[in-house]
């Protein structure tokens, strides 16, 4: 259940806007909360996009590009992921690893009775679904990554680019003392958690973030996906989903060398589209092209 409640910007009120409406499900006992938001037209023929939210971030990061989604005919799902729904917030490092957040994302869709629909992430959110297109592209008509590189273009840049070396320190300093860092984050009111942001959004939905990676074991559970990752794997290899990639010329993750080598990894049908000037929160700073974009892929790979 969402804890986060009487906020513009939990799911209820979100939904509430969109006209669409809340859900929570179980899986093993770890239960997901998000929201979904009906297209018009008939059911049968609409399809469905389900989008991922990453770091430090949670499903309404997705509010504005569920809008026009919905508008252009698509249903939405947004889910809070493992660690960010409270009910889904296990104490182990080891259950934030890839593999458990690609069995989340099987589990829901099979749960919500998707045979086949289109994935959009950010973030971790990207990660997330470069996995799951390559090992489920049974289950995807499409995939798009909001900002992400393949992770192999991501290794390989950071292994041969120095820029792209010292833009994960901040991985490195989360490996090194997670506590230290959620301490740091969370003090004065959530100051340094906020200034990631980097003033790219309003300041009540960053307060939202902020209450919700308050509560208690929250941020904790969200900085545990770095803790877990191993990196880039061979399975999570080439990607034949047709894939579209957005990218912000001014992403402080991702280098335009390692979005430039994206490319490689699909041997699908692909799209890079960049957004100049635009930074790596791109579901709330560039919704319009975001959706835009998506709507188009989506049209054209049904």
């Amino acid at each position: 259940m969402d804890t986060h409640v009487g906020s513009p910007y939990d799911n209820k009120s979100i939904a509430a806007r969109l006209g669409g409406e809340t859900f929570t499900t179980d899986l093993d006992g770890l239960v997901f909360d998000g929201f979904r938001v009906p297209a018009t037209g008939d059911a049968a023929d609409r399809p469905v996009a389900v989008l991922v939210h990453g770091w430090p971030q949670f499903a309404a990061c997705w509010e504005d590009t569920a809008r026009q989604l919905a508008a252009a005919g698509i249903d939405v799902i947004a889910y809070d992921q493992r660690g960010y729904s409270p009910g889904a917030r296990p104490e182990d490092v080891a259950d934030y690893a890839l593999d458990r957040l690609l069995d989340d994302l099987d589990g829901l869709r099979r749960a919500w009775g998707l045979d086949r629909f289109h994935l959009v992430g950010h973030d971790w959110g990207g990660v997330l679904g470069w996995s799951y297109a390559a090992q489920h592209p049974e289950a995807l008509a499409t995939f798009t990554s909001v900002s992400t590189a393949h992770p192999v273009a991501h290794a390989t840049r950071i292994a041969e680019d120095p820029d792209q070396y010292e833009r994960m320190h901040y991985m490195r300093r989360i490996r090194k003392d997670p506590a230290g860092v959620e301490e740091r984050m969370l003090a004065d009111g959530g100051a340094k958690l906020a200034a990631l942001y980097d003033g790219t959004f309003a300041e009540d939905r960053v307060q939202s973030y902020i209450d919700r990676f308050s509560q208690p074991g929250a941020l904790k559970a969200a900085l545990a996906y770095y803790l877990a990752y191993g990196g880039a794997r061979p399975e999570d290899g080439p990607v034949t989903v047709p894939t579209l990639y957005v990218w912000g010329s001014e992403d402080l993750a991702f280098t335009r060398g390692a979005a430039e080598l994206t490319g490689q990894y699909v041997e699908g049908d692909y799209r890079f589209v960049e957004i100049p000037g635009a930074s790596h929160w791109l579901p709330e700073q560039e919704p319009d092209v975001v959706a835009g974009s998506v709507i188009d892929w989506i049209r054209e790979h049904p």
